[in-house]
Parts: C-alpha cells; structure tokens; sequence
C-alpha cells in the first residue's frame, strides 16, 4: 500500500464568461464579457491577480461597446 493521495482536481479559475462568445470588431471585446481576445485566450494562465485587475475592468468596458449592439438601444 501506499501513503500516495490521489490528485486533487485543478482549482476553479473565476471568470465573466456567460458563454455569449461574440467579439465586436469595433471595440475588440467580446459582447458578453467584455474581454479582449487575448485576455480570453491567456484567461487560464493569468495569475489570480491578473485576472482580477481585468474583471475589476470589466464595468466599465461596456462603454467601449455601442448600445444597439448590446441590444439597449
């Protein structure tokens, strides 16, 4: 027998994604979270600071972003 524990599961990584996955040329950022492209795709290997400087961000991004295209308008 051995004393080895088996592996805990990888800790939850926190994220705005709500799976609306549409980049809006204009601004760059995506409809639903407001992240860039590049925010998304290195999201996993941000460190947890990184990531919340970007989410703490966020609000006020979607000002970046058209209303219509939000379908505010």
């Amino acid at each position: 027998m051995s004393d080895m524990q088996p592996p805990s599961p990888p800790k939850a990584i926190r994220t705005p994604c709500i799976q609306v996955c549409v980049v809006d040329g204009e601004s760059g950022l995506c409809l639903g979270c407001f992240r860039t492209l590049g925010e998304i795709g290195r999201w996993s290997r941000l460190t947890d600071g990184e990531r919340e400087t970007i989410m703490a961000e966020l609000s006020s991004r979607r000002d970046k972003i058209r209303p219509e295209k939000l379908g505010l308008a």
